[in-house]
């Protein structure tokens, strides 16, 4: 049976219906993500797609910082290639020092007093204008520049462009949302929240792998009021500076976000300097540890505590139990563990299946892997891209070095091949491990390699409280189950083990207010990108009374 034919197998759940909740999604915007483009052959798009792509590969373009809303190119530069075409250039990037960083942050500084007094509804009507102009005219040649730079296909570009469309309106609908959030009120007194935002700018690090995070990271926390120095990363700079341009042409104002990639080493001109707000972060837990205990060091410099949202790392699960359906869980495997070459911090990694279905779910996938195709993405006709770079690269090689230096431990049951000869390009690997708690099942690996458990079916229970002490992160997770008994004792032993759970579904594709996105432990402070918890962090009410009838008596009223 194909992996993609139905299962019928669907759970059925019955949910409560909220008015509230139902008058608040009238005026909610609609998900862009609900209108994909496939891309499939003879669509319009496939041939607009093509020719994207044949104009980027014969351009080479100079990426400036942006300081104030000005270009200022300092010399100091670097190229951006594709992960997997790396002996060609696509561009060349200007790198921030110390003055650059210093400049931007004083005139950050001064976009901050228009900018934090402006009417909401005004700077999230600028957001709005961005995200109609990313989901429109810019669409297809944004679609090109994520394929090449971040080394992405068609499909995973669209869901990539699309997640920021939803953030960029999700997030205006929320601001406004939040604003109108007042105090109560008593007798003779008028009681408002002035929703300010945070004294001092954002310092914004975003990682490579989605457009839409680096996209979102500067822009929430501009959103309700704040500036933003916005630290992109060096493997993904034309993708991300297209971001910027394109909050230029909506009519961002000067200063508010500022383009500034820059050496890690320059990093403590930021996070010493006393303005420092907050930091909105995405990557790996060793760079957001090292990033937090820099600011905790430097508390007493600042003006005020600096508010830290960092989204982490990942050792994501699928638990298996005995009830599943092996066609659902052999799908998924291959989405959840292997899209986007497994580069996702919500990517599954590690799988845990009962004997009673292991010879089937490892028939179905040694069957449809090799169906799955990778190599460069400009051939609309594969399904995987490149690791990112050759530091990334070599890392997942050792992975898969080390399960074959001790067989004792693993045995890799397909895929482990490496080929960094024009592109950094890995095979999808599945290795099965007898190991619980073993290097290749707790540790993130960030490449397409999943790690598999075969268990006794009568020990699920074990493997819950396994599963969920096995590694330092609390990501994602999900459980294949049709009995509802072993699903929700999955839902109250893996409750902190996740900060998005899945049931029946892979532990990826999270989509921006129907699954706000976060983890705890090592995997970051789950404040929930795409809902209105997030915009929380980056604002500071200030409370205002009103008294309506000043007390023109001192006396209390015990008093004679």
């Amino acid at each position: 049976m194909p992996l993609s034919a139905p299962s019928g197998n669907a759970r059925q759940v019955e949910m409560e219906v909220n008015p509230m909740a139902e008058l608040l999604m009238a005026e909610m915007p609609r998900n862009e993500m609900d209108q994909l483009l496939t891309y499939g052959p003879g669509t319009p798009e496939r041939e607009q797609l093509i020719a994207a792509l044949e104009s980027i590969k014969g351009e080479y373009v100079e990426i400036p910082l942006i300081i104030g809303g000005t270009p200022v190119r300092t010399g100091r530069t670097t190229e951006v290639r594709p992960p997997h075409d790396y002996r060609r250039a696509l561009a060349k990037a200007h790198l921030a020092g110390e003055v650059e960083l210093l400049q931007a942050i004083e005139l950050s500084r001064r976009a901050h007093v228009k900018w934090s007094a402006m009417d909401g509804r005004e700077r999230a009507d600028i957001f709005r204008e961005a995200a109609d102009i990313l989901a429109g005219p810019k669409r297809i040649e944004m679609i090109a520049a994520i394929m090449m730079d971040l080394s992405k296909t068609p499909y995973e570009a669209e869901i990539d462009l699309i997640e920021l469309v939803d953030f960029w309106r999700f997030n205006a609908y929320y601001a406004e949302l939040l604003h109108e959030q007042q105090p109560g009120q008593g007798v003779e007194e008028h009681n408002r929240f002035d929703w300010r935002p945070l004294e001092g700018f954002v310092a914004a690090v975003t990682p490579f792998n989605f457009v839409a995070i680096a996209g979102n990271l500067p822009s929430a926390p501009a959103m309700v009021g704040n500036v933003v120095i916005w630290k992109p990363s060096r493997s993904v700079l034309l993708s991300n500076y297209r971001i910027m341009q394109i909050l230029q042409q909506a009519g961002l104002p000067d200063g508010v976000i500022n383009f500034m990639p820059f050496e890690s080493s320059q990093s403590k001109t930021l996070f010493n300097h006393r303005s420092l707000a907050g930091l909105h972060f995405t990557g790996s837990s060793e760079t957001l540890l090292h990033l937090w205990q820099r600011i905790s060091a430097n508390l007493g410099k600042y003006r005020s505590f600096p508010r830290v949202v960092g989204e982490a790392g990942g050792k994501d699960f699928m638990m298996v139990h005995r009830s599943a359906d092996p066609l659902a869980v052999a799908a998924n495997a291959i989405r959840g563990a292997f899209e986007y070459q497994g580069q996702k911090c919500s990517a599954a990694s590690r799988m845990y299946v009962p004997e009673s279905l292991w010879d089937d779910i490892r028939s179905l996938l040694l069957d449809e892997i090799p169906n799955v195709r990778y190599g460069p993405v400009d051939d609309l006709n594969v399904a995987m891209g490149a690791i990112i770079n050759q530091a990334a690269f070599d890392k997942v090689k050792s992975y898969i070095q080390f399960a074959k230096n001790h067989a004792n431990e693993y045995e890799v049951i397909y895929g482990g091949r490496c080929d960094d000869t024009d592109g950094w390009f890995v095979e999808l690997t599945l290795v099965v491990t007898t190991s619980p708690k073993g290097k290749l099942i707790t540790e993130e690996i960030f490449g397409p390699v999943l790690t598999i458990l075969v268990y006794p079916g009568e020990a699920y229970e074990g493997m819950l409280h396994l599963c969920n002490e096995t590694t330092a992160y609390g990501l994602t997770g999900s459980i294949f189950a049709r009995d509802d008994e072993a699903i929700k004792m999955a839902e109250d032993v893996l409750r902190f083990a996740a900060g998005n759970f899945y049931i029946n579904d892979k532990p990826s594709g999270s989509i921006v207010n129907r699954q706000p996105f976060g983890g705890g432990r090592r995997s970051g402070t789950n404040d929930k990108s795409g809902h209105w918890l997030n915009l929380t962090r980056w604002m500071s009410p200030r409370t205002i009374k009103e008294a309506l009838n000043p007390a023109l008596l001192w006396q209390r009223p015990y008093m004679k």
